[in-house]
């Protein structure tokens, strides 16, 4: 995966942040308030991140940098490097529910953690809940290894997510795309690196399940490779997206909901960029895409056009109705092997 480093620059005009965006931004934790990083005295570090102080994992808390429906996020110093702290809520005082959707077979490893949760124990909650953040922690290294631009995660200890802060080019913290305003351009570079960004998830078998403009970051900076896939302004730096926000990151094989997700991802994209690039409200990179993936066809260099014509073959109604029995049969068999769990 390429590594990119921050290079300051200042900007004005389009693809700068707009006013609101100049007082929201950041990181790696969903749609809240964040400030710009300065580095003075430490703040008297949260209870939840004490436990990584005590075990060197980080060295102080700058500060809060937002607080959001899921987690709050904190800036920390290790050693001589700034990266943030993704503090999960608990579910008690989360604001977003956990889907049927998007936990459709998730794995769990251990089979009392899996009876536990079936019978909706105290102690089933609590493993419902880690097994939540895991999925998080779990995508991003997925995806990073897959070369998908997503926060570095560091590490994972005690309900806090630990990674790479997200910046701009004057090192403060990466506004979302929301807060940004673009130039037609701009817009048809940033969308078509982010279809890019789709097809490379859906290749490593992950659906992001909730991408909007409210969680993709716009940093700046420029790739040790040598690559160029962003806006380049100048002065040897560029803006690129970079996506956040996984806790609900599907299997893209083994979630029955993982098309009309992907979908409505790329459809999100499209409407948000075509506000500045009309022409992209007439594209069907969705359906595109998930075809070519449904066929085997689809790789991180397969051409797109944005075209997509729909079959107009007749339905075939009894592989239909085979299809809705076995969907039926497959779901007896699943209950029957969790109520012998839970029994």
């Amino acid at each position: 995966m390429p590594r990119w480093r921050v290079k300051a620059r200042r900007t004005s005009g389009p693809g700068q942040r707009t006013d609101a965006g100049k007082k929201r931004g950041l990181v790696a934790a969903g749609s809240g308030q964040a400030a710009c990083i300065t580095h003075n005295s430490p703040m008297k570090a949260p209870p939840r991140l004490q436990s990584l102080i005590e075990e060197g994992l980080i060295d102080s808390v700058v500060r809060q940098l937002m607080s959001g429906k899921e987690a709050m996020v904190f800036v920390v110093r290790c050693g001589d490097e700034t990266r943030c702290a993704k503090v999960y809520k608990e579910a008690t005082h989360r604001s977003f529910r956990q889907a049927v959707d998007y936990t459709e077979n998730r794995k769990v490893k251990n089979s009392r953690s899996a009876r536990a949760m079936a019978k909706g124990s105290k102690f089933g909650r609590q493993e419902q809940e880690a097994a939540w953040q895991n999925a998080e922690v779990d995508a991003l290294y997925r995806l990073a290894a897959a070369g998908v631009r997503v926060p570095r995660p560091f590490n994972f200890h005690d309900g806090v997510l630990l990674m790479e802060l997200v910046t701009d080019a004057n090192g403060d913290a990466a506004p979302r795309l929301n807060d940004v305003s673009f130039t037609p351009e701009q817009a048809l570079q940033h969308h078509s690196a982010l279809i890019a960004e789709v097809v490379r998830m859906l290749c490593a078998g992950v659906v992001h399940g909730d991408l909007s403009e409210f969680n993709i970051l716009l940093a700046h900076g420029a790739a040790e490779d040598g690559t160029d896939n962003g806006m380049a302004d100048g002065s040897g730096g560029v803006d690129f997206p970079v996506i956040i926000d996984l806790p609900q990151a599907v299997d893209a094989a083994g979630n029955n909901h993982a098309q009309r997700m992907l979908l409505r991802d790329v459809n999100n994209l499209r409407n948000f960029f075509g506000q500045f690039a009309p022409a992209l409200l007439a594209t069907e990179y969705g359906a595109e895409i998930w075809s070519l993936y449904q066929s085997g066809l689809l790789s991180n260099e397969t051409p797109l056009t944005g075209r997509f014509e729909r079959s107009r073959a007749d339905v075939d109604m009894q592989a239909v109705l085979r299809e809705i029995d076995d969907a039926r049969d497959e779901e007896a068999a699943r209950r029957l092997r969790m109520a012998t769990a839970a029994g």
